[in-house]
């Protein structure tokens, strides 16, 4: 072989794997002020990922990490530790290496030209006082079409819960910030740094860019606004996961999406769970919900992969949102779950309901009840060392409002009548207990029902028969929801004024209450 043209080919080799490199130390930034000083000590077995391999600092908080162009290189942050966060609240953890930038094309922009890797890569840590015991805000597709709509989510939702956040120490939003036009990121997180809480974001089908050819560059204005679309941080005995599980375009025909993970992702996932305590608490949040088992809706080997990794651990929460219904899905070894106990994936309702439609509410917002007739919320989930429990708050209504109770006004005496009682139990599943009884008398237990929900069918139905086209938008049509109770009348009710109570008790044990009257009149004979 010729020496004088392998040196050069060696020198070459060298120069490519230098520049394909990061290192640098997660560090203990004493004065805040983002710069490593002398006197500032790294700190040891944080990790630190390029989306795919995920490696822990050394003793002295170095790590070094290959790199290609487009990965973002973020630190996982510890427990016990924040990262800084920039002017609307949102988390600072990340460096994305994009030498290139973003694809130029595209109708809305993505990161601008990153250049040459720095020497030294560093990030700066905060130490923080972290319970084991503590609140986190979820919202689900808040999806504003336009300026108007994102200020109804302010008015509606953020308004709300600047005072009422409680204990709450972070907030997370699962998807479809925006309705397409992304145009509205940097606004919606204008309106987001409100709350006061640092917030983390999950990318949706209606935050992408669609002219992207490949997968990997549908999240670029997302990653721009908000940082990678796949990462993990953890906060008291809870390691959070937070993933893109839509792949566009659809790898199937290159139309649409369809739900499923990349393998660069699934081996992020892997990489990540194998340095975490098997004693903590995993949450992964992603948009499109598991539960579809037909191929055409999602990868159903990805989502095998998912729960492969997550099996060893005991305790395990899938968050998601996307379908404007509420509903708690369970899976178990017929849908290829192998842990010791169901795996729970709450899919929760939305704060813009159903895509902010139907007749205004007393604040001029739109009352946007979902298909399933869940009102628009958010939700609270409280953790204690690595146990959850969920609280859906409806907006506008006081929090003991879980149950919305369907009692026809006037019933024919004899109370012999095919007319049922329905109690539309929030966040309720198959496995709760809901009860009814009249006028103070002994509990009867309630029949679940997947059915419809009377008051949003009517709700709906108006607009058809109206003789005046109402402002907004009409509703959606009904679907059968998943949390509706049903009972009977009592064939031997006086006449006059009754009373119907409902209890319900969710899967954590929390009792909710509710109640209505109605009346039995004597029926007006046809002549």
């Amino acid at each position: 072989m010729n020496k004088r043209f392998l040196m050069p080919c060696l020198l070459i080799s060298a120069l490519a794997f230098s520049q394909a490199s990061v290192s640098g130390y997660v560090y203990e930034d004493g004065n805040k002020n983002q710069k490593k000083e002398n006197r500032e000590r790294g700190i040891e077995g944080v990790a630190v990922s390029n989306g795919v391999q995920v490696i822990l600092t050394d003793k002295n908080g170095r790590y070094s990490l290959p790199v290609q162009d487009g990965q973002t290189i973020f630190v996982i942050k510890p427990s016990g530790y924040m990262t800084p966060v920039n002017i609307n609240n949102l988390p600072q953890y990340y460096y994305q290496y994009k030498p290139k930038g973003s694809p130029a094309d595209f109708k809305y922009k993505g990161s601008a030209p990153t250049g040459e890797l720095p020497k030294e890569l560093n990030f700066g840590l905060y130490r923080q006082n972290e319970s084991k015991n503590f609140d986190i805000l979820v919202f689900g597709d808040p999806q504003p079409h336009s300026e108007k709509e994102l200020d109804y989510f302010r008015r509606a939702i953020v308004n709300e819960v600047k005072g009422t956040r409680k204990n709450a120490v972070f907030g997370i939003s699962l998807g479809d910030l925006v309705w397409d036009n992304l145009g509205l990121q940097k606004p919606y997180a204008d309106v987001m740094k409100e709350v006061g809480l640092p917030w983390y974001n999950v990318i949706g089908n209606h935050d992408m860019n669609y002219e992207a050819k490949e997968d990997s560059l549908s999240d670029e204005t997302f990653e721009s606004n908000f940082g990678p679309a796949n990462y993990s941080f953890n906060y008291g005995n809870v390691h959070f996961i937070v993933l893109d599980n839509i792949l566009y375009p659809d790898p199937r025909d290159g139309k649409g999406y369809w739900g499923g993970f990349r393998e660069d992702q699934l081996k992020f996932v892997e990489n990540d769970l194998k340095l975490v305590d098997k004693n903590k608490l995993i949450v992964v949040s992603f948009h499109i919900p598991l539960e579809k088992t037909r191929e055409e809706n999602f990868r159903n080997s990805d989502r095998q992969k998912l729960f492969d990794y997550l099996a060893p651990f005991k305790n395990a929460l899938l968050l998601s949102a996307h379908t404007h219904i509420q509903q708690q899905l369970f899976y178990g070894k017929e849908t290829g779950w192998n842990g010791s106990r169901d795996l729970h994936e709450y899919n929760a309702g939305t704060t813009c309901g159903d895509w902010w439609s139907g007749t205004s509410d007393d604040l001029g917002l739109p009352t946007a009840t979902m298909r399933d007739g869940t009102a628009k919320g958010y939700s609270f989930i409280s953790f204690n060392d690595n146990e959850y429990k969920i609280k859906y708050k409806t907006a506008g209504k006081p929090e003991d409002y879980q149950v919305n109770l369907y009692v026809p006004k006037v019933i024919p005496f004899p109370s012999r009548t095919s007319a049922k009682i329905l109690a539309n139990f929030f966040m309720g599943s198959r496995k709760d207990k809901v009860e009814y009884r009249i006028d103070g008398n002994q509990w009867e237990v309630m029949q679940y029902d997947e059915t419809v929900d009377p008051s949003f069918a009517m709700s709906v139905f108006k607009w058809d028969v109206t003789p005046n086209i109402f402002p907004g938008r009409r509703p959606s049509n009904p679907e059968m929801s998943k949390h509706i109770w049903t009972g009977d009348f009592p064939k031997k009710l006086s006449l006059g004024k009754h009373k119907v109570e409902v209890r319900a008790t969710d899967m954590f044990g929390n009792p909710f209450t509710a109640s209505e009257e109605f009346e039995v009149q004597n029926p007006i004979l046809i002549p």
